[in-house]
């Protein structure tokens, strides 16, 4: 985070990525959203010891592995007990580090098929941090300013999605 915050500070064209971010760069995010809960609901048909809801509390992790899956450990812990609530917590760490992994690895061909968009929607959380370099060598630097204002959104957002489907 350090080394992206100098180096966007330090970018000549600072004035020009804040002027660039618009009102349309919120559907990047929502549909990053909505995407990986669907995707999370379907999967739960195929993993029928865990509810619908606890599949979409990992998928709410968004590759914030050290976040979701403690979040999720202790907030089904009550209600599940230590044993199951570890497991579930394991299942999102697991699922984050993937879907972290398929993101970098996979970013060419995402890019190829699903066009300029896809490899930030992939990354979740780290399109702003740890993926920016392959976002920028695959998208172009023109995304750059979608690519952390996504990350950020989504950041803000995992605590929110995560604690509401492990209430329900």
């Amino acid at each position: 985070m350090l080394q992206v915050g100098i180096s966007i500070g330090s970018n000549k064209n600072l004035k020009f990525l804040i002027k660039s971010l618009r009102p349309n760069m919120l559907l990047v995010p929502i549909a990053t959203i909505v995407g990986t809960l669907l995707f999370s609901a379907f999967a739960s048909l195929l993993l029928s010891q865990w509810s619908v809801f606890d599949c979409m509390a990992v998928g709410s992790g968004f590759a914030y592995y050290s976040l979701s899956s403690i979040l999720i450990t202790q907030f089904k812990e009550a209600s599940v007990g230590l044993q199951l609530a570890t497991e579930l917590g394991t299942i999102a760490l697991l699922a984050n580090i993937f879907r972290e992994m398929m993101a970098l690895l996979g970013a060419p061909l995402i890019r190829k098929y699903f066009g300029k968009l896809a490899p930030i929607s992939a990354a979740g959380v780290n399109s702003m941090d740890v993926l920016l370099p392959s976002i920028t060598l695959y998208s172009g630097k023109d995304m750059i300013p979608v690519a952390i204002f996504h990350g950020i959104l989504i950041d803000m957002s995992v605590p929110f999605f995560v604690s509401l489907f492990c209430s329900l």
